[in-house]
């Protein structure tokens, strides 16, 4: 197909595409139980993700409705996030709740259950006046019918009511099993001192509640028949003897066909699984878009969980420490002390680069962040870090970057004769790993003996 003919499925809403495509759909009224119609429009919304819009409207009572849904896929971990409000600053944070997102307020016992209210962005304290909102509704006509509890919904918002002054420091805590919500941080780069993001591997429950199936889940509902025999089966397991780890390593690249990650238009992903010398075999996945010219390089370990984690420190101060090749794993975090910067695992994702490509990416990414290209007000703070980095990237000042994975998957090359001895530049330690450090990798759950029962 033509690259010209290629268009995204969701689509910026720009001077140059003054068309977009809405498709219509006459739909039931629920108000009047007449026939109205629904527009869909698939869109972007800017350094956020991909969207699904919905608008009904009917033109025989004038009933109108507006729905908002996500168009991207679930992440791979769901997310907890937990703030500790201290501030104005803390109530102004932006909040982005999808639909999975529970709430939960501690200190009032007072939770929105997941599902409850429909995806927003919003803030701290919107959270706070929605929930206002709603306990107050009806309230008139609660308090003649029902005094006690009336009294009862007018305390509790009351209790609410102290939250937004400030009376006293509160925690705020969001669940997403889906992995769609975020919590601004007004310190960025570095790191947020009242807010805490913990990753966790959904349950089977979990997954089943997204719609995610695994094979074996299904295989039930795939039994063979005369009409749809096991070779036609949409999920079948791969036959080693038709291709083996040792023939795809052996083939030069493999490809198939996948959206592209930034206009979701068809395209095509390479892969290859090679060997680093003096580390082990890694997967490299390369992602080109024909139609918005958008790139990505991924490398996934090709093996297991190490045994023990592993940290490097790697000095950055002179021409050679540039060209030092880097894999880092998308386990692995990054931190340059110097610079007040701290990068989570898969901030940067899984690459195999060098130590100036780690560097540049980092402020490539923050260059494309919304504090400085949307409308906000531009944060001078990240603009002069922004700068310091520049000055790291032409030699003005040296820097200390610290790798660390608990997956020990990541390498880092060492420039002395001898590959497998560090150089005076770099500093190897392994550890062995906490139990939260094991439980985010799913590690503390994982049967190795007699799972053949379970």
């Amino acid at each position: 197909m033509c690259s010209a003919n290629l268009k995204p499925m969701f689509r910026d809403l720009t001077a140059e595409d003054p068309d977009p495509e809405v498709t219509e759909i006459e739909s039931f009224c629920i108000n009047c139980h007449s026939n109205g119609m629904t527009r869909v429009l698939l869109t972007r919304i800017p350094h956020y993700k991909n969207v699904v819009i919905m608008s009904f409207s009917c033109e025989e009572c004038g009933y109108q409705n507006n729905e908002i849904q996500p168009g991207g896929e679930y992440e791979e971990f769901g997310v907890r996030w937990k703030l500790r409000v201290e501030s104005q600053q803390d109530l102004n944070r932006q909040v982005v709740k999808s639909d999975y997102t529970s709430v939960r307020i501690p200190e009032l016992d007072f939770e929105i259950a997941a599902q409850s209210q429909k995806g927003e962005v919003t803030t701290v304290e919107g959270i706070i006046s929605r929930a206002i909102t709603g306990l107050n509704q009806d309230q008139e006509s609660r308090r003649s019918q029902h005094p006690d509890a009336a009294a009862k919904i007018d305390e509790f918002v009351s209790k609410l009511q102290a939250l937004k002054d400030l009376s006293t420091p509160w925690t705020l805590q969001l669940e997403d099993i889906s992995g769609n919500c975020f919590i601004e941080n007004p310190q960025m780069p570095k790191k947020d001192p009242r807010c805490e993001r913990t990753d966790f591997k959904r349950s089977k429950a979990q997954n089943h509640q997204l719609g995610i199936f695994m094979h074996d889940e299904v295989q039930d509902d795939l039994t063979p028949t005369p009409l749809t025999p096991f070779s036609e089966k949409l999920l079948t397991p791969a036959d080693p003897a038709e291709c083996s780890l040792e023939q795809m390593t052996a083939d030069e690249v493999l490809q198939f066909r996948t959206n592209c990650p930034d206009c979701n238009s068809p395209a095509n992903t390479n892969m290859k699984i090679t060997k680093i010398p003096h580390f082990k075999e890694v997967v490299i996945m390369a992602t080109t878009c024909d139609y918005c010219g958008h790139r990505t390089n991924e490398v996934k370990s090709g093996g297991g969980i190490e045994d023990m984690g592993v940290r490097f420190e790697v000095r950055v101060a002179t021409k050679d420490d540039f060209s030092r090749d880097i894999l880092k794993s998308e386990t692995c975090s990054m931190s340059i002390p110097s610079l007040e910067l701290e990068v989570g695992g898969r901030a940067l994702g899984g690459r195999f680069t060098t130590a100036e490509g780690l560097l540049r990416a980092t402020r490539d990414q923050l260059r494309h962040c919304p504090a400085l290209t949307g409308d906000s007000a531009p944060q001078p703070a990240l603009q002069r870090f922004i700068e310091r980095l520049t000055d790291v990237l032409e030699l003005k000042e040296p820097v200390t970057v610290v790798l660390d994975d608990p997956a020990g998957n990541s390498y880092v090359q060492s420039l002395a004769d001898d590959p497998l001895t560090p150089d005076d530049g770099l500093k190897v330690e392994r550890y062995v790993r906490t139990f939260e450090q094991n439980e985010e990798l799913g590690l503390n759950d994982m049967k190795t003996e007699n799972y053949e029962g379970c």
